[in-house]
């Protein structure tokens, strides 16, 4: 484990100069990014822990722009510049924030969907009877999965970042963008993928399977050969 402003990181191949750094979604870590580790062997690549997941603790509460803020300054503090941001669901607004010279976009949050009616009615109920709502077990009953075992600083955070609209950042990011989205996705729908690419101007890659289809195999080679044919066409 190595660590860097609180934030726990890996590097490959530090033998080359460009580096494509990989973000991960709420409640997940940098583990489930590095499926990419041995696909991209001419570039350093670059893991992160986003403060709050896996080893990277913290006792603040966040939103979005400071996760942006922090990782600027991490990355300035590892010399390494921001050419390539692959970002999954939430890491995707973080890495729009960051404005790379290309991004990666995988099922990227942002784009508010209409919340199901199990959702609404979870909401109203909460609403309703959150004066009496002092006991933990009763609480818990409300809460999203998402938050449930963690820490109130990140309930907090959730709150701060789950209804959070980046249609007009997305629109003003001025970096060369490609997009990739889960047929059968319900976190992030293939028609939120699809507004994300009119708003950055970019193509849009619907493959098979739920939010984390880029853990396919079949979708994995797709991604990454799209992504390497993406950069070089791109220079």
């Amino acid at each position: 484990m190595a660590l860097k402003l609180g934030i726990n990181y890996e590097l490959f191949n530090l033998q080359n100069r460009e580096t494509i750094i990989f973000l991960h979604g709420w409640g997940s870590n940098k583990e489930v990014m590095k499926v990419f580790k041995d696909s991209f062997s001419d570039y350093k690549l670059l893991f992160i822990d986003l403060p709050g997941f896996g080893k990277s603790e913290t006792d603040e509460i966040w939103d979005t722009k400071k996760y942006a803020d922090k990782l600027t300054l991490f990355l300035e503090e590892l010399n390494i510049e921001k050419f390539c941001i692959v970002g999954h669901s939430f890491g995707g607004k973080v890495a729009t924030l960051l404005n790379p010279k290309y991004l990666i976009l995988l099922s990227s949050a942002g784009i508010l969907q209409p919340k199901p009616f199990k959702i609404r009615f979870k909401i109203k109920l909460f609403k309703l009877f959150k004066p009496f709502l002092r006991m933990e077990k009763i609480k818990q009953l409300f809460i999203s999965d998402d938050v449930k075992e963690m820490k109130q600083n990140m309930y907090e955070t959730f709150k701060n970042v789950v209804d959070e609209d980046f249609s007009e950042i997305f629109q003003q990011c001025t970096s060369k963008s490609l997009v990739f989205g889960g047929e059968n996705d319900t976190a992030v729908t293939p028609n939120s993928n699809k507004r994300i690419g009119e708003l950055l101007n970019c193509p849009v890659n619907i493959l098979n399977g739920n939010h984390y289809f880029f853990l396919d195999k079949i979708n994995k080679l797709v991604i990454v050969s799209e992504i390497k044919t993406f950069l070089k066409e791109n220079r």
